[in-house]
Order: C-alpha cells, then sequence, then structure tokens
C-alpha cells in the first residue's frame, strides 16, 4: 500500500470515530469520500485525481444522502416533565374557580392548581381533560360524558 492510501486510510478512520462521537451524519461521508479517494491511490491515481475523488464522493453523498437519512431518522421528540399532562384526563380534588383564582386537579397521583379553560367553575370530582399549562396551572377543560 502507498502512502498516500496509507493517508486516506488514516483519514477514513478519523472520519469515522468522529462520526460515531457525534452521530450528527456529517463526517461519514467523509469516510466515505477517503475511502474513495485510497482506492484510487492503491491504482496509482495522481494526488489531485485522489483529492477530486475524495471531494466529488464526500459532497454527491452529503448533498444526496444525508437530507434522505435525516429525514428517516427524525423522531417525534418526547414530552417531558409536566408537558407529558396535556391531553390526560385528571379529576377535581378542588372547587375550580376561575373569579377566586382557586382550583386543584389530581393527575398521575399529584396535585396541580387548575384553572378553566372557559373560566366557567367545575365542582369537585368533575373528570376533566388538561388542555394547556399557563405558569404552573394547568388549564382544564371538563369531560363531557
Amino acid at each position: 500500500m502507498t502512502s498516500a492510501g496509507i493517508f486516506w486510510i488514516i483519514a477514513a478512520v478519523l472520519f469515522a470515530v468522529i462520526e460515531a462521537a457525534t452521530v450528527a451524519l456529517v463526517t461519514v461521508w467523509f469516510a466515505v469520500g477517503a475511502l474513495a479517494a485510497a482506492i484510487a491511490a492503491q491504482f496509482g491515481a495522481s494526488i489531485l485525481f485522489q483529492v477530486g475523488t475524495f471531494v466529488v464522493v464526500s459532497a454527491i453523498l452529503l448533498c444526496v444522502t444525508r437530507p434522505v437519512f435525516k429525514k428517516i431518522s427524525v423522531k417525534k421528540p418526547q414530552r417531558t416533565n409536566a408537558d407529558r399532562f396535556i391531553g390526560e384526563e385528571a379529576m377535581v380534588i378542588k372547587k375550580i374557580d376561575d373569579i377566586n383564582n382557586d382550583g386543584q386537579v389530581k393527575i398521575a397521583g399529584q396535585v396541580w392548581s387548575a384553572v378553566s379553560e372557559d373560566k366557567s367553575p367545575l365542582e369537585e370530582g368533575t373528570i376533566v381533560k388538561v388542555i394547556a399549562i399557563r405558569g404552573v396551572k394547568l388549564v382544564v377543560e371538563p369531560i363531557n360524558s
């Protein structure tokens, strides 16, 4: 193996290691480009041809395949903390009275202050649906059974 071939193999390994550390789908394409340049070096191509091979292969892969892989790998963000309660049912444990700025619901074993979405009072025992969070209060609406 020529010294140029060894250089391109080392470059490919470095790009692969960087990709493994970042998982950003950027340097993996340069690793493939470096492997293509290493193959060109093994066939006795000039340094200029090797660099050209590296640039062209890397650019094509980056521009063509990266958007496809990004689209496939996009995951729906997982809601965390209080956001996970939106859309869930809760029970009113203290009358919700927006005039007095008072009321509580129990959801997932936790007690939260709550306000009515339409400002109407909600009695204890009412099953409600959480539709939003405003500050530290859940915004709820009654579930019509």
